[in-house]
């Protein structure tokens, strides 16, 4: 498995931050430019990743306050799982944001630069829109 995490902190309350993120409609204003086609309910999202491939996902897991994890709701090029962890930090939220990927030596070639990009633009862009 191929790890890639970020992490940033937000000054919101943990509770807006979570709100934010529990939603997948809100996920778009995290993607990166090269995400088109950009579909979405509260719970799934679908879009293509420009050049490479289109992607459902769905949020599996909420834990008020602390955890969204989001899993492929179709079958993937590879097996993946999405997840934001909160933690109270003061006033403000420490969010780390962390991709797990089953990726062979060829996608690990391929992918792994995009992955940590994804990581490291989503929160930021967190950070920036809600800080």
């Amino acid at each position: 498995m191929s790890v890639f995490e970020s992490t940033v902190t937000v000054n919101k309350p943990i509770a807006q931050v979570y709100e934010f993120l529990a939603d997948m409609n809100n996920h778009r204003q995290l993607m990166p430019d090269n995400i088109t086609d950009w579909t979405s309910t509260a719970d799934v999202a679908s879009f293509n990743i420009q050049n490479i491939t289109r992607l459902s996902i769905k949020i599996d897991e909420r834990v008020a306050g602390s955890l969204v994890r989001i899993i492929p709701a179709e079958k993937p090029p590879f097996d993946v799982e999405l997840k934001w962890e909160l933690r109270e930090a003061g006033n403000a939220t420490q969010a780390v944001f962390t991709i797990t990927a089953d990726l062979n030596m060829m996608m690990k070639m391929l992918a792994s630069g995009q992955l940590k990009k994804l990581v490291d633009e989503e929160t930021t862009n967190l950070a920036n829109l809600l800080n």
